[in-house]
């Protein structure tokens, strides 16, 4: 089982990235598990097209203990299978405790024995990584981190900060980081100011993916790229990305 996390500022791309990297993926021939960990809940809506899922906080909130892993899980694009891990009621709770739910309650209800994935991807928001927003980083989630930033201060910022805490657990068995994805904002030496953040974690910026308005009539289709204009070159774009990180992974893709 390939397991992946993919972090970075909120606003910057990374739920889109993620879910047609999903989608890629899942065209493949890989059986995809997409975690959102993003209290807004709305990691995996591209992959569904639905208005609303439960989330497991949600289910946790209302139900305890009872209900079942399906309760849990949608169906998305390609077999995708997204859970949502939610957040707490604003102003009450930590958002964090969420993601810890969702990893716990999984792994309790058997959902990588019942549904075998091939990878599974977890979406976390990178503003914040502490308690929850931290643990996919632990032993046991992911294997990988990667980050995605485009050249504007705060995103790099916070790829600075993902890195920082990568580097914390090193020596631990955590997950390691993988490299750099820079989600073009077309600001301005953004190539520049990306590849130095890169130099000065000790990593790489291993793609680049354009500003496109492809991107945003998809979601406004409620899909991802991959499957709403599959012949398109931000769909070529999603696949090159997906053989990347397989290959990172060391899995040989051409």
């Amino acid at each position: 089982m390939i397991k992946l996390a993919v972090y970075g500022k909120g606003g910057i791309g990374k739920s889109t990235t993620v879910s047609n990297l999903s989608a890629a993926l899942a065209d493949m021939g890989y059986k995809v598990m997409q975690i959102g960990c993003d209290p807004k809940a709305d990691s995996t809506v591209s992959l569904h097209g639905k208005e609303k899922v439960d989330t497991v906080l949600d289910l946790v909130r209302t139900r305890k203990n009872d209900f079942t892993l399906e309760d849990m899980v949608t169906e998305g694009y390609g077999g995708v299978i997204c859970v949502e891990a939610g957040g707490p009621t604003p102003g009450l709770g930590c958002a964090g405790r969420g993601i810890i739910a969702a990893l716990e309650k999984l792994a309790e209800k058997g959902a990588y024995e019942t549904y075998k994935p091939d990878v599974v991807i977890y979406d976390v928001l990178g503003d914040v990584v502490c308690g929850g927003f931290s643990m996919p980083m632990r032993g046991g989630y992911a294997d990988k981190v990667f980050v995605i930033t485009s050249g504007e201060n705060m995103a790099i910022h916070a790829a600075a900060n993902i890195a920082m805490a990568v580097e914390g657990f090193k020596g631990r068995g955590y997950a390691q980081l993988g490299g750099i994805i820079l989600n073009r904002r077309n600001v301005k030496n953004e190539e520049e100011k990306v590849a130095e953040l890169a130099e000065d974690i000790h990593s790489s910026v291993i793609a680049t993916l354009s500003r496109s308005d492809t991107v945003q009539e998809a979601e406004d289709l409620r899909k991802t790229v991959v499957e709403a204009f599959p012949e398109s070159e931000m769909a070529a774009e999603y696949r090159a990305l997906a053989r990347t990180l397989l290959n990172i992974c060391g899995v040989e893709v051409c």
